[in-house]
């Protein structure tokens, strides 16, 4: 919480309060046009590297092959067909592995295990070789065209077999589009084929908190989680968004830190995420330490440029410093 200077004159406090939050809120907008244009990032002081964390579980299979723990997509294998996480939450999980032209492979994970090696056998079954192809056509999509594209292939795939992961990867499209009643279809037609789906009930809360729905939607990311066993990081990131949607920045900060955990700083944008909710519950210090983390993470990710523009000013604020507009 913020040092205010303390005074006798209610209307002295007011004045300084309001100094304050016209700092923050020029601050916050600051952040938001950076991020956006790129504006070159003031020099802050950063500390040393720290050396690179032993992985927790190295992946060996074939090179561009898609990772799945538990649902989640960790990341990509290199052209070696490797791929390290440094962290991994303790216990027993799923691994999924996908690479075009290949059968896709779903296994357990036993714990304590530090590498595990994948062997996927080709396949020539036309709906998974299309189904491979529109989520390939999705995740390089840049613009409509390319989202009805990868939509159309979706589409074959399901003329050859009902797949409800096809239906899921349609909603978000048909969300990217800003179509969110053939999105809602989607997700109703995955249901049908998999009445218990925690990523379709996760998307369906998204949709809901674009269409303003916001009772629904806190419904629908609750029945993701209890759906994953508690497990269901963008279900916790989506319920922080509606909660900043109501101004309950205290519930975000507990979400979006669930996130976190459960996506073993995989996703360092939620890092930003909290830190912005930090700074809206003026908690300074928890807000240079999410935003620091977040470099650690992606120093040269979207935000990066913007983070550090600011970083000066807010540690000046979390070390009590009165901040003068």
């Amino acid at each position: 919480m913020r040092n205010l200077i303390a005074t006798t004159n209610l209307s002295n406090t007011k004045k300084v309060q309001s100094s304050k939050d016209k700092v923050q809120n020029s601050r916050l907008l600051s952040f938001a046009c950076l991020a956006l244009i790129g504006f070159p990032a003031l020099v802050v002081a950063q500390k040393p590297a720290a050396p690179p964390a032993a992985p927790a579980l190295t992946i060996t299979t074939e090179p561009n092959a898609i990772i799945w723990i538990d649902e989640i997509r960790r990341g990509t294998t290199d052209t070696s067909g490797k791929l390290a996480l440094t962290k991994l939450l303790p216990g027993r999980h799923s691994l999924r592995v996908r690479a075009t032209g290949f059968k896709e492979s779903t296994s357990a994970l036993l714990p304590g295990r530090k590498t595990i090696s994948v062997k996927l056998i080709p396949t020539t079954d036309q709906a998974e070789l299309l189904l491979q192809q529109a989520e390939t056509a999705r995740d390089a999509a840049r613009d409509d065209e390319g989202r009805r594209k990868a939509i159309e292939l979706y589409e074959q795939a399901l003329k050859l077999r009902p797949m409800p992961a096809a239906h899921v990867g349609m909603a978000r499209l048909y969300m990217d589009l800003n179509d969110l009643s053939k999105a809602q279809e989607q997700i109703d037609a995955a249901r049908r084929l998999r009445p218990i789906y925690p990523e379709a009930s996760a998307v369906e809360g998204r949709i809901n908190r674009e269409g303003a729905f916001t009772t629904e939607a806190v419904s629908s990311f609750r029945r993701a989680i209890r759906e994953g066993g508690g497990f269901q990081p963008e279900a916790h990131v989506g319920l922080a968004r509606v909660y900043e949607d109501k101004g309950q920045f205290a519930d975000a900060a507990i979400e979006y830190k669930k996130a976190i955990d459960q996506l073993s700083d995989s996703e360092p944008v939620i890092y930003q995420l909290l830190g912005a909710t930090y700074e809206k519950l003026q908690k300074p210090k928890e807000a240079v330490a999410a935003y620091e983390k977040y470099l650690e993470l992606a120093p040269n990710g979207s935000y990066a440029a913007a983070i550090r523009s600011i970083l000066t000013q807010l540690k000046r604020e979390a070390a009590g410093e009165e901040i003068i507009p």
